[in-house]
């Protein structure tokens, strides 16, 4: 018989599955080793005793079934493990059954939709971000209220479209996934799995409007200017921000949209580094460990740059800011006698090689061991 308690993989493919719907086996990875959590799945599309720990209550039911093949095969619940959502909050089944109604749409489109968002939960849920709508306070539209927690939530884009007088209810936003909010700021989140990114026209700039004013209206921050992109792998961040430079598509420049564009792959990496990003005042404590007092910059400079040390300026890439390194290489084109050290995390290697390559003989690259970050930091690995 399993005891199912919180934390465990069953009970998290349970809170996942319940928000999302449905999710994608072939990104099963996210959620920690690749071939246990598909023993897990494949174990519980069978009839298996569960007892429930905290509540006392055993049943006897398969809780997931998987449709499909290859790259569209899906996971859902078995309408078996519906009563079971009850076991994870006294809401859950009747938010899952209002959402989906039991039914889902075989089609491509509307597959796909479902797991760009469930992969993307799934990442937040992997951080230990709230993603359950069910367990957050309602947004609204009105007044300036700070209704949403400190601690770091997520809103779907199908929860956000739900509220009375919002203009997102008004469009669709294909890699849109919803809204990230934590307590010093907020990030739009996008997920464009195994494709480019590209902003298109003005209903990016609507949406990214419609946003700020949920987040004005419901939250401590005053601005949305960040965003988070997740993708399959940093290839595809290298073939984005490489895409950007070939032309300005609908005349939306690269970082017209977002100041800020944080590329978080969908591994344990990205995970890793989604962690840092929800701290509060997270670049000030990143900076803080990354470079003594004496050399940070002290004021805006004439280029993007962290700090100063042996004759040669220092740019941090941790953070997975593609915007920033976008300008950043454009400034190095201006600026052709400054030498710079290059500061990242081993899995952005690649991607600053190949990005920088014109600018090697001037650009020496340093990498850092997250694991001193995370310690530093305060961060445990769960």
């Amino acid at each position: 018989m399993l005891r199912l308690s919180p934390g465990s993989r069953v009970y998290k493919l349970l809170q996942l599955l319940s928000v999302c719907g449905e999710f994608p086996a072939k990104s099963l990875s996210i959620l920690g080793n690749e071939r246990a959590v598909k023993r897990t799945v494949h174990k519980y599309e069978s009839v298996q005793d569960i007892h429930f720990e905290l509540s006392g209550k055993c049943y006897t039911q398969k809780l997931f079934q998987a449709n499909g093949k290859r790259e569209m095969r899906t996971i859902r619940l078995c309408k078996g493990a519906f009563p079971i959502l009850n076991e994870l909050h006294p809401n859950a089944l009747e938010y899952y059954q209002s959402t989906f109604n039991t039914n889902f749409s075989s089609g491509f489109s509307h597959i796909t939709r479902n797991h760009r968002v469930g992969e993307a939960l799934a990442m937040l849920m992997q951080a230990n971000i709230e993603i359950c709508p069910y367990k957050l306070p309602k947004l609204q539209y009105g007044k300036n209220l700070h209704i949403v927690p400190e601690t770091p939530c997520f809103y779907t884009a199908r929860n956000l479209k739900k509220i009375h007088g919002s203009a997102l209810n008004k469009n669709t936003y294909a890699r849109m996934v919803g809204l990230l909010s934590y307590s010093s700021g907020a990030y739009a989140v996008y997920n464009t799995r195994d494709d480019v990114m590209f902003w298109k026209g003005k209903s990016e700039f609507k949406a990214r409007d419609d946003l700020t004013t949920l987040v004005v209206k419901n939250t401590s921050s005053q601005e949305l200017d960040s965003a988070i992109l997740f993708g399959e792998t940093p290839d595809i961040a290298l073939e984005t921000i490489e895409e950007s430079d070939k032309g300005v598509r609908n005349g939306i420049k690269f970082d017209s949209v977002y100041k800020k564009i944080h590329f978080i792959p969908m591994n344990q990496d990205g995970i890793r580094l989604l962690r840092i990003l929800i701290l509060p005042d997270w670049k000030e404590a990143l900076l803080s460990k990354l470079l003594p007092e004496s050399i940070r910059l002290k004021k805006p400079g004439f280029m993007e740059y962290d700090g100063r040390s042996e004759g040669k300026y220092i740019y941090s890439h941790v953070d997975s800011d593609l915007a920033r390194l976008y300008n950043f290489r454009f400034q190095l084109k201006a600026n052709k006698e400054v030498l710079f050290f290059v500061i990242c995390l081993p899995w952005q290697v690649k991607l600053l090689e190949q990005y920088l390559k014109d600018y090697k003989d001037r650009v020496e690259i340093k990498t850092y061991d997250m694991e001193k970050f995370e310690k530093v930091l305060g961060i445990t690995e769960e």
